[in-house]
């Protein structure tokens, strides 16, 4: 009986060693989670666009394609990369960091450039044009399934950079918990925002009372605005969280001048105002003139990117397609 007792009491205390491990990759992955926010409205902003043009009922499967898609990239493709990355090479983590962050500098001043100046590209416009439906989607979904790729990068490399976790295997947990919760949140938002407009149709032909009738006709009304917020959202997430990643990038390498520059500004600034909204002001202040520097560095990445960058792949792309 006794060494019955023992067992159990040896079980029981497995059991609260692994409750332990389950709350502290728990917290981890809610920490880590935080820092990839800006990311992760800007996922959520971008996906819906991949949905135009499709009839309602091809949307939400169209949405799962794309998670799982999503959830490939992050556990199968990136989460592996990333552990060799953190204890084996963990230099590279800041520079591909930079790297990440000036990708969303570029496409957030890509996208503010494209709204001053309209500019449009023919090649793209004739493949998305809708003449084989099948097609399309197919077309839609891996560009949204490689647009993710980019964004989970960047979320892991993030998260990866936010976790203190004491062993490899809490570390990968934690990650894999990030990955998981992520994907969920944005697809799970993405699929509530399209099928939005579909509820506000059915409720506004079909509720039984005039104030349930008149709900439907102001969701559908409120979805392109929604859109339209999503999207200025997105893009000044986008280079919120570039101008920040490379700033947070200079300073590591040993260049913080401009960093410890915005920091006094700020704190300039927060002290400004009364002493309750002090904390606030200065973030605000903080991430706005991070944007604004996320915004000039995509400014200056914008005639790197189309006049060196994409010939020079469109170019590798042909002679790889020639071998073939």
């Amino acid at each position: 009986m006794s060494g019955l007792l023992a067992l159990l009491d040896d079980v029981a205390g497995i059991a609260k060693v692994a409750a332990a491990s389950v709350d502290d990759v728990a917290a981890a992955a809610g920490k880590a989670g935080a820092k990839t926010a800006g990311v992760i409205i800007d996922d959520a902003a971008v996906t819906p666009k991949y949905l135009q043009g499709f009839a309602p009922a091809r949307e939400l499967p169209i949405i799962w394609r794309i998670t799982r898609g999503s959830l490939f990239n992050k556990l199968i493709l990136l989460l592996p990369v990333a552990m060799l990355l953190a204890n084996f090479a963990p230099w590279a983590i800041t520079p591909l960091l930079m790297l990440g962050g000036s990708y969303l500098c570029f496409e957030g001043a890509e996208k503010i450039f494209h709204v001053l100046f309209p500019h449009a590209s023919h090649a793209i416009d004739e493949d998305m044009s809708i003449k084989d439906p099948g097609h399309l989607e197919e077309q839609k979904i891996k560009g949204a399934i490689k647009t993710d790729f980019i964004l989970s990068a960047e979320i892991m490399t993030i998260a990866l950079a936010a976790i203190e976790a004491p062993t490899v295997w809490m570390q990968a947990a934690t990650l894999a918990v990030v990955a998981i919760g992520v994907t969920l949140a944005v697809y799970g938002s993405v699929a509530l925002i399209v099928k939005m407009d579909d509820v506000g149709l059915f409720l506004a032909q079909n509720a039984l009372t005039t104030p349930g009738r008149g709900l439907g006709r102001g969701l559908v009304k409120f979805m392109p605005v929604l859109m339209k917020i999503l999207s200025v959202v997105g893009t000044a997430a986008m280079l919120w969280v570039g101008g920040s990643i490379i700033i947070h990038g200079l300073e590591v390498l040993g260049f913080g001048w401009l960093g410890h520059l915005i920091h006094d500004w700020a704190y300039a600034v927060g002290h400004a105002v009364p002493e309750g909204w002090t904390g606030a002001v200065e973030w605000a202040a903080k991430a706005a003139m991070d944007g604004v520097f996320g915004l000039a560095w995509g400014l200056v990445l914008i005639p790197l990117a189309t006049k060196v960058i994409g010939p020079v792949l469109g170019m590798l792309k042909k002679k790889q397609s020639g071998h073939q």
